[in-house]
């Protein structure tokens, strides 16, 4: 999808660039990296300092920066879509009418970036990306702080510690699937998509699990 869009738009001054937040570090994320082979830059956030800094509570998301560095649409989904929510359990495959659904979706989102190079069009005003950009509040930066704590114990050997940290950081920032997934991801036992997830998942009852964007 990204090197699709980086090579569709190869004369503009545009480039993608990929951020992996892998608790695990570098080494976790970088056979995903070299099999897409990408021609972006792809930098690897073993803290969550990006999440921290704007906001970022899933992924995909995406920010847009314009050539001033200005930030022109705030964090939001990057053409993902709730279609996964219906997966049929047994086969682990979407009905062709939700496949269909979730790629123009995809495509949609990728349309409007290509459009936002060529014309300016879907670029926010700075007075309407301050209003949309989320609001850090004390419990969430606490948040951050008790799960790059977490990270810090789990590396050093203190798994029984670090479980402690990681249960604090999602009960103060419970919005944030980033922190629930990485500490998932680093318990012995623990799947980022096993079935503590997807019973995190189902609790959203009618919420969404990825907002889409407002473009």
């Amino acid at each position: 999808m990204w090197q699709d869009l980086q090579h569709c738009l190869f004369d503009a001054p545009f480039t993608v660039i990929a951020v992996a937040e892998e608790g695990r570090g570098a080494e976790q994320a970088r056979p995903w990296i070299e099999q897409a082979r990408p021609s972006y830059p792809c930098l690897i956030d073993s803290d969550h300092r990006l999440s921290a800094l704007y906001g970022m509570v899933n992924v995909p998301q995406c920010a847009w920066i314009d050539e001033r560095g200005m930030i022109v649409r705030p964090p939001e989904t990057a053409g993902s879509t709730d279609h996964f929510r219906r997966i049929d359990p047994a086969t682990r495959t979407l009905a062709p009418d939700l496949a269909r659904a979730r790629l123009v979706a995809r495509a949609a989102y990728i349309q409007a970036v290509r459009d936002w190079v060529r014309t300016g069009r879907h670029a926010l005003p700075q007075d309407a990306v301050r209003a949309r950009l989320p609001r850090i509040t004390a419990d969430m930066a606490l948040a951050d702080a008790h799960f790059r704590l977490a990270l810090h114990l789990r590396r050093h050997g203190d798994a029984a510690e670090a479980a402690t940290h990681f249960a604090t950081a999602s009960r103060l920032h419970p919005e944030s699937w980033s922190i629930f997934r990485d500490a998932q991801e680093l318990e012995p036992s623990g799947l980022a998509g096993g079935p503590a997830f997807w019973e995190r998942v189902h609790a959203l009852g009618d919420r969404p699990y990825y907002p889409p964007p407002e473009l």
